[in-house]
């Protein structure tokens, strides 16, 4: 084989060894940009507007006063999001949530969850002459309790527990919101099962009932 022949052999194999390598290059630069928009890819979730109090129910007409749709990037959404209006209309906040905050499903529950083991669920009211039976008057929408009845000989006995209290009002009748940390609670909106209510305001009538509120944790 001569010389010349033998540099276009060179030549030719160099020029496809060029063209590989510039197809990889490329091919890995395509993958890399693709990466980094797929780092950057938005999505979007509902964020508290403002503070959400705990045992505030999200209805149709407060549902914008108390939730943004944001849009961040995806890898900053948990997979639990709350993306759409459907998912928590209806329900109500488990704890305070302050304004800012990226919002989940596990922050809010159903009135479902909250009459799960009832077979007929119904809330009945009642109205503490002595505001020991109600915690001092600082009970609020979204709380928990025991009940307890007192017996003449003093011993006390476990009712009901974990009640949830629906709606906390005033002496005038006026609902308290959860956000109101002053105002003396004086009656009070409870979830009972249906079997319950006349044994309930029996032992109300005879004052016997004393609450104990649920702490958190």
């Amino acid at each position: 084989m001569n010389n010349k022949s033998t540099w276009s052999h060179v030549w030719t194999g160099s020029m496809i060894a060029a063209l590989v390598a510039a197809i990889g290059v490329f091919l890995l630069m395509l993958h890399m940009e693709k990466q980094a928009l797929s780092d950057y890819e938005k999505d979007y979730i509902y964020v508290a507007e403002k503070t959400i109090p705990k045992g505030v129910k999200i209805t149709e007409e407060n549902f914008e006063d108390y939730m943004v749709l944001k849009e961040l990037d995806k890898s900053m959404i948990p997979g639990t999001a709350v993306n759409e209006k459907e998912q928590v209309v209806q329900c109500v906040a488990k704890e305070d949530i302050d304004a800012g905050v990226l919002l989940t499903s596990g922050m809010f529950e159903t009135f479902l969850e909250i009459t799960a083991r009832m077979e007929q669920p119904v809330i009945a009211g009642f109205k503490a002459e002595d505001l020991y039976q109600v915690v001092g008057g600082v009970l609020r929408a979204g709380d928990r309790i025991h009940i307890y009845t007192v017996a003449e000989d003093g011993r006390a006995g476990l009712v009901w527990e974990s009640v949830y209290v629906e709606q906390a009002f005033d002496s005038a009748g006026n609902v308290i919101g959860a956000e109101n940390v002053t105002s003396p609670a004086q009656r009070m909106n409870v979830y009972l099962d249906a079997a319950d209510v006349e044994y309930f305001y029996t032992e109300l009538a005879r004052g016997t009932l004393r609450v104990v509120k649920v702490c958190d944790g």
